[in-house]
């Protein structure tokens, strides 16, 4: 079967983890049963049955509430397609469970749709005259785009086409209609990546050029512009009448995200400039993600030199000037999205949990491009952070929004009316394991170090892999390797480590220090042995980020630090932490279903000669030595409510 995305399988690697393996199967066990729980107490799922009715009315949620249900889809048939080889777990009744929610809910969706192959439950439902008028806003396209990833993500794991036949009969309607009938763009990318993995799985070509399509015309679109100029004559109005309706404040030439300063925008949909052209990271972060994304296959596929460019380009401006030390991006609550260079405040980051995850997809596919180690280094950055900190520890709550600053007023919770972010974690979660390796070129990359096994391919080689690993806590990991032929496998050295010691049944590999090592060798189970060294660092901003002028974040690599207030007994901003100071890491396996936490020096005011005064001279005030506790920053906020902080002043500017 031809792999849709990755270059590695999800049924190829199953996950033994000692830091992993509970998230994972709290994802399987807890995340996924709940959300199908909320898919029906928030009527996503009623939708498709009145919808399937024939009713009309009474739709509800977002208008683009179809989506969260094909995310889901998509994050139990990974769940399937890891279960098909024994790794869900001994437990056959949830096994057996899981199957038939999803084969309820495929049933549910095929129902739905129309016999020309359109499906979006708002428009059947509340405005069946109005499809296809309002692409900037109404997500029909979008929506369309997370149910052929689930499709293809269902037929690969269980080789049924039910799911299948839908998203095909929706991308030959879509194929029918763009470029025949009307020329535009979806103002929500999504449909372009999908329709390459629509294209791959099926061998047909014309998923491909519509992919192209919709990238080349983007930036080159007058659609979405005339839209803009007239909301009377679209689609959307309708929204404002439904029960949870929110006014016409989508649907508002003042407010709409499109228009700035009277005129048309296209930057908050990355339509602002043709994709080959445009040069920084514009617009809606998660929009931006699944466009680039798209756009890396497509370079992949067809070798676009011009593309790859903007590419290049694009990466460059995000990760040297435009993303937050997690890897989050995207700082502005109004767009939920970039704004400009250094612009990457603290307590007001948005950061949104389904960004990181959509740099996480990006990146992915730039590696297997490339095989640059930068993208994998960024992966894991982003996700032992920002995209970690957006799931509790009991998988039952969820972050939108991922602050680097709280005055204890923010916290995850279990749904949202606009809920994009939970299936997003499920579906990553359920798919960890085609992040941990790639086969590129006949070689073979060992690109996370997370414990588990890989049972592949590569170039005809059956290669058999062990792997244990003590990340994030200790820099140890092992692996045992066998193949029936001579091959490559290469190993990340961190971008973090300053000190890796290689082995190979005890000898040690000269190596540069840096990127991959390289180890050609026909394997009968040689044991390869990498320490990577950590150090505690406290790091720096770029001087041009004025809210972390001064300050200084600590960085026990993979992991992001914070203080929180449960842990401190003065006020977070009191502290100052001693520049070159010892840091002490301790491991507390109680804490936080067992963390490393740091304890830094410190210092803080006296509070002694204050009570009557509000000011006084500089040379009056004092302070006195501390300690400043830190956590991991994915940890954050599964205690008692309180205050948090990355960013902590110093006691040298």
């Amino acid at each position: 079967m031809t792999l849709s995305q990755y270059s590695v399988d999800i049924s190829a690697v199953e996950i033994d983890d000692d830091f992993w393996s509970p998230w994972i199967d709290r994802n399987r066990e807890v995340t996924v049963e709940y959300q199908y729980d909320q898919l029906e107490e928030s009527g996503a799922l009623e939708n498709f049955r009145r919808a399937a009715e024939g009713a009309e009315g009474g739709f509800s949620g977002m208008w683009f509430q179809d989506s969260d249900a094909y995310k889901w889809l998509e994050a139990a048939s990974y769940e399937l397609a890891k279960g098909e080889d024994g790794d869900a777990g001994e437990d056959g009744d949830q096994d057996q469970t899981l199957r038939e929610r999803v084969d309820e809910v495929i049933d549910l969706v095929a129902a739905a749709q129309e016999a020309d192959g359109y499906l979006n439950t708002y428009f059947q439902l509340v405005e069946p005259d109005g499809k296809w008028t309002n692409l900037h806003l109404m997500h029909e396209l979008y929506c369309g785009g997370h149910l052929i990833e689930a499709a293809v993500a269902h037929y690969e794991a269980t080789g049924e086409e039910s799911l299948l036949d839908v998203a095909r009969g929706f991308a030959d309607h879509v194929d029918d209609v763009f470029g025949e009938e009307i020329d535009g763009v979806p103002g929500h990318e999504e449909i372009e990546l999908a329709l390459v993995k629509l294209s791959r799985v099926t061998d047909e070509q014309r998923y491909l050029d519509l992919a192209q399509y919709f990238v080349d015309l983007r930036g080159h679109d007058d659609r979405l512009a005339w839209e803009t100029a007239h909301l009377e004559e679209i689609a959307g109005h309708a929204y404002s009448e439904l029960p949870q309706g929110r006014g016409d404040e989508f649907m508002n030439e003042d407010a709409n995200l499109f228009v700035e300063g009277g005129e048309y925008d296209g930057s908050y949909a990355q339509a602002h400039a043709p994709v080959r052209e445009q040069t920084t990271t514009e617009g809606h972060s998660v929009r931006a993600m699944y466009l680039y994304a798209a756009v890396t296959d497509l370079v992949a596929e067809t070798g676009d030199e011009e593309l790859w460019a903007a590419m290049e380009r694009l990466w460059e401006n995000m990760t040297t000037k435009r993303m937050y030390v997690t890897g989050g991006i995207g700082p502005a609550h109004a767009h939920e999205g970039f704004t400009e260079d250094y612009d990457l405040p603290n307590e007001t980051a948005y950061a949104e949990t389904c960004a990181a995850i959509g740099s996480i997809f990006w990146n992915q596919r730039l590696f297997e491009h490339t095989t640059d180690p930068k993208y994998a280094d960024l992966i894991e950055r982003t996700l032992y952070n920002g995209f970690l900190a957006g799931v509790s520890m009991d998988g039952t709550e969820f972050f939108y929004v991922n602050p680097l600053a709280s005055a204890g007023d923010h916290h995850r919770k279990g749904w949202f009316t606009c809920a994009c972010c939970p299936p997003n974690a499920a579906r990553l979660f359920a798919s960890l394991g085609q992040y941990c390796y790639s086969a590129v070129e006949g070689e073979l990359y060992v690109d996370q170090y997370v414990g588990s096994t890989l049972e592949t391919t590569v170039d005809g080689s059956e290669v058999e892999l062990t792997q244990s690993s003590a990340l994030p806590w200790d820099g140890s990991v092992e692996i045992e390797v066998e193949t029936d032929g001579v091959v490559p496998v290469n190993l990340r050295i961190p971008e973090w480590c300053e000190e890796a010691t290689v082995t190979v049944d005890g000898g040690e590999i000269r190596h540069n220090g840096a990127g991959y090592v390289r180890l050609e060798h026909d394997w009968d189970g040689e044991t390869v042995a990498l320490d990577f060294e950590q150090e505690t660092q406290l790091l720096r901003a770029h001087p041009a980020v004025e809210d972390d002028a001064g300050r200084v974040a600590l960085w026990r690599a993979p992991l992001v630090y914070c203080a929180e207030a449960v842990d401190n007994d003065r006020p977070l901003h009191h502290h100052s932490v001693l520049v070159g100071a010892d840091v002490t890491v301790d491991h507390d396996p109680e804490l936080l279903n067992g963390v490393t936490t740091l304890t830094a020096d410190a210092t803080v005011p006296t509070l002694e000669g204050w009570d009557e005064h509000l000011y006084r001279p500089a040379a009056e005030s004092d302070s006195t030595e501390t300690e400043l506790e830190l956590v991991p920053y994915y940890a954050w906020d599964n205690r008692e409510a309180g205050a948090m902080q990355v960013w902590h002043r110093t006691d040298s500017a």
